[in-house]
C-alpha cells in the first residue's frame, strides 16, 4: 500500500473561484455571536438565498460537512442543517 497523492492547495480549493458568494462579507453567512430567534433566521435565511443560486453548492455543502465546519451557512446548510445530517450518519440503519 502506497503513500496517497497529495492533492495542490490550488486544485483543492479551486471550486471557491466560482462560488457566488465569492468577495462578500462574510458576517452575510455568520450570525453574530449569541444572535438566536427572528434576527438569527433572518441572517441565515439571506446567506441561504444566495447559496441557492450557486454554481458550486453541492461542492460548498460537501467540504463543510466533509471537514465538520461549525459554524455559518455552508452550500445552503445551516448550522443547525449540518449538525442534523452529522446526527442521521451516526444512526444505524433500522
Amino acid at each position: 500500500m502506497g503513500t496517497p497523492a497529495l492533492t495542490p492547495v490550488a486544485v483543492a480549493w479551486d471550486w471557491q473561484r466560482h462560488a457566488a458568494c465569492r468577495g462578500m462579507s462574510s458576517s452575510v453567512f455568520y450570525t453574530a455571536p449569541g444572535a438566536r430567534g427572528a434576527r438569527r433566521r433572518e441572517v441565515e435565511q439571506r446567506a441561504v438565498e444566495i447559496c441557492r443560486g450557486c454554481p458550486v453548492l453541492q461542492r460548498c455543502a460537501e467540504f463543510a460537512l466533509s471537514t465538520r465546519e461549525s459554524y455559518g451557512v455552508w452550500g445552503g446548510l445551516t448550522e443547525r442543517d449540518r449538525s442534523d445530517r452529522r446526527g442521521q450518519e451516526r444512526r444505524p440503519a433500522p
